[in-house]
């Protein structure tokens, strides 16, 4: 009896003791997989198997990390993220008892700070965001010096690097936390190095790549359609990823392809083994609300409204339903759904801001200036410039619907790739709202100064960027001076 209580004890001492590693197997290369596709559950299941094989292992860890930040991203439960969040602190003090001698130990820290940075933001915990994104910095930038051939440390660094060198004057603390003085070129040349990888890490964390990429090349290097392209000159699946055809669909709708982005939604896979999310209904509203199709909008923003229980975009889906039914003629839904705008949702994003104030306005927008912007940005500008023929300023009563119809011309005609009479009618845009709280002078100056970047003119171009970043005090001030900032930096090659 005394020989099997020693043997008992020294068991579990060993166990007690046993050194904790970072196994990436196959089993656990399989389960990035699924989560990454958003079919969490499948890839959990795999996660626990990997556990099971060795509870040492502290790549399940890293993994469940991934999946509690998809959900907690895309769906913004409040009970959700209650109990999850926490999990990102002890996620990290769990990662930290591996041995500092493998590239995954800084790696996957560093990786759980951002995600656990990122979701922060979503539910308001700005200080919060700051402080997780300096750490995950200074954990990427420490592993990169410690493991330089290790290549999945340039895709977080890369990423921070391009970011941090736009962020714009409102988000400044942010940089200052940082510690860092980002750069567009450098940050976007490291990261295209992981994406054309032939490395075997880079392979496996493609997926993440493949979603994190076009989006920095759409609003960062204004490389809109090269962004879009990208999903077929690496054959990304967007059909059996919704992860990635979200992407796609996103950019798209944000690109003037509503159409596209409405197949890319419609094609994917329906099987219920991925992550039920109600931005699908929140994406298709827009695609049909911007071929004016009201009624299956209405649809699509009443179950997104009925199924969410975040606050991101809130607002903004208000609006656009109360669009919906100010163009059906039913006044009384309409006036009701503005209502709701003042009492659900935040206001962290520029949209949500921009929905709040119209609605305190009490104002209705002139029926026509929406209908051809709406048609405009889905990538109807031939039906839009049929709406507004013969129409000038002297059509429009009062000095902001001038402006906008000035605006809303410039953009229409910027679409046809009418690029003189685009500027023209930006250039009048510019002239009568640079000092009026609307954003349309100011988007204005950013579209003539993506024209003449465009045209290889580049001094003209960052005049155009240099001056939205001078105008004070209007809409959407902060996501165009982030625009205005990546210009200027493209254009003097920084």
């Amino acid at each position: 009896m005394k020989y099997i209580v020693v043997l008992l004890l020294f068991v579990i001492t060993g166990r007690s003791e046993a050194q904790k590693v970072y196994e990436f197997n196959s089993v656990c290369q399989q389960a990035y997989q699924e989560i990454s596709k958003l079919k969490i559950s499948e890839g959990l299941a795999l996660v626990e198997k990997a556990r099971q094989q060795n509870p040492d292992n502290l790549i399940p860890v890293f993994l469940e990390s991934y999946a509690d930040f998809y959900q907690l991203f895309l769906n913004e439960d409040p009970a959700d993220y209650r109990e999850r969040y926490p999990r990102f602190a002890q996620r990290i003090e769990a990662l930290k008892k591996g041995p500092e001698s493998s590239p995954f130990y800084g790696f996957c820290i560093s990786t759980v700070r951002v995600q656990k940075a990122a979701t922060s933001i979503k539910f308001g915990k700005f200080w919060d965001a700051g402080w997780e994104f300096r750490r995950a910095y200074q954990d990427i930038k420490q592993n990169r010096k410690d493991f330089p051939t290790f290549v999945p440390n340039d895709l977080i660094y890369g990423a921070l690097q391009a970011i941090t060198s736009t962020i714009p004057k409102g988000y400044k603390w942010i940089a200052g936390i940082f510690g860092m003085k980002g750069s567009l070129g450098e940050g976007m040349k490291t990261v295209r190095g992981f994406v054309n990888s032939n490395d075997p890490w880079a392979k496996l964390f493609f997926n993440e790549a493949a979603f994190l990429y076009p989006y920095l090349q759409f609003y960062i290097e204004n490389k809109k359609d090269e962004a879009i392209a990208f999903a077929q000159q690496k054959r990304i699946d967007l059909v059996n990823n919704h992860l990635h055809a979200y992407m796609a669909a996103n950019l798209c709708i944000n690109n003037q392809q509503s159409e596209l982005a409405q197949k890319i939604m419609l094609n994917r896979n329906m099987s219920d083994d991925y992550l039920r999310t109600p931005v699908w209904d929140f994406e298709l509203g827009f695609t049909h609300l911007y071929h004016l199709e009201t009624q299956p909008s209405a649809r699509h923003f009443e179950s997104f409204l009925t199924t969410f229980t975040g606050s991101f975009y809130v607002k903004d889906a208000l609006q656009k339903l109360s669009w919906c039914y100010y163009l059906q003629g039913n006044m009384s839904r309409a006036e009701e759904t503005r209502k709701r705008i003042l009492q659900r949702g935040a206001t962290n994003s520029d949209a949500d801001k921009q929905a709040l104030k119209d609605a305190q306005t009490g104002r209705w927008p002139n029926m026509l200036l929406l209908k051809a912007r709406l048609l405009s940005d889905g990538g109807y500008a031939t039906d839009a410039a049929a709406l507004l023929h013969g129409k000038t300023e002297d059509d429009f009563g009062t000095e902001e619907e001038k402006l906008e119809f000035a605006y809303r011309a410039g953009r229409i005609y910027d679409a046809l790739e009418r690029d003189d009479d685009a500027i023209r009618n930006y250039l009048i845009a510019i002239r009568m709202g640079e000092h009026r709280r609307e954003y349309f002078a100011a988007r204005a100056a950013v579209q003539i100064g993506y024209i003449y970047e465009k045209r290889g003119q580049k001094a003209m171009a960052i005049q155009y960027y240099q001056r939205c970043l001078a105008m004070e005090d209007h809409e959407f001030k902060d996501s165009l001076d982030q625009r205005a900032k990546s210009g200027i930096a493209r254009c003097k090659g920084e």
